[in-house]
């Protein structure tokens, strides 16, 4: 019996990322099923009520409208430009640049795919095109998770590093919130942009692992 449980938790260690992958390609599709469907989902309307009831105020209005530009196109590239600038490792600011562009054209793809009329309720902002998944969402997901990984793997401080790594953790759950907030998007458009876009890291970190870690183990062995 403990043999099986150490051949399964050993089995999950080596295949997590492949598991949270599956598992959330899983989620999404589900959501996916319903919206082709034109099925009504409940969490979606919950969601809204509950942001609406006890959230949607006149003082925090325009902290969401703030917020929400954290995954702007003019904020993103700004910050990828900072952080280019800053990165010694040059190949690691390419990757930067490399992972805003691919998750922003898969969303837009994704998007032209499954064509979801936005919500047709109070919107506090005004925006265009489809509705699923959630280009802010999916696109904060990639880009903040992306500096979320990076952190771990060459801040060596912890404090600095746990620190920026809950910071940039929360903004991505705010900036999803503030879709929903603003009445730009249902909540399963949020939850489909942070799972696609989960998926999406899983793969783009395992192809571009070898080549940052190689970088780095060829930097300290010298």
């Amino acid at each position: 019996m403990k043999q099986n449980l150490k051949k399964v938790n050993d089995f999950i260690k080596q295949n997590l990322k492949w598991i949270i992958l599956i598992i959330c390609v899983i989620c999404f599709l589900l959501i996916v099923i319903n919206v082709v469907n034109d099925k009504s989902m409940k969490i979606d309307i919950k969601g809204y009520d509950f942001i609406s009831t006890y959230l949607i105020k006149d003082i925090l209005t325009p902290i969401a409208k703030f917020i929400t530009n954290f995954a702007g196109p003019i904020w993103l590239i700004i910050v990828s430009i900072i952080l280019s600038i800053l990165i010694k490792n040059k190949k690691v600011g390419i990757t930067i640049w490399v992972n805003l562009l691919i998750s922003v054209l898969f969303n837009l793809m994704l998007k032209e795919i499954f064509r979801r009329p936005r919500p047709e309720i109070n919107r506090l902002i005004e925006e265009s095109g489809y509705s699923l998944p959630s280009g802010h969402s999916m696109v904060s997901m990639a880009f903040y998770g992306w500096l979320m990984y990076l952190s771990y793997k060459f801040i060596e401080n912890k404090y600095i590093k746990w620190s920026l790594i809950s910071i940039l953790g929360l903004l991505i759950i705010i900036i999803g919130v503030s879709r929903i907030y603003l009445g730009v998007h249902y909540t399963t458009d949020v939850i489909g942009g942070f799972l696609i876009s989960i998926a999406y890291l899983m793969i783009y970190i395992g192809i571009t692992k070898k080549f940052i870690l190689k970088e780095k183990k060829e930097k300290q062995t010298k």
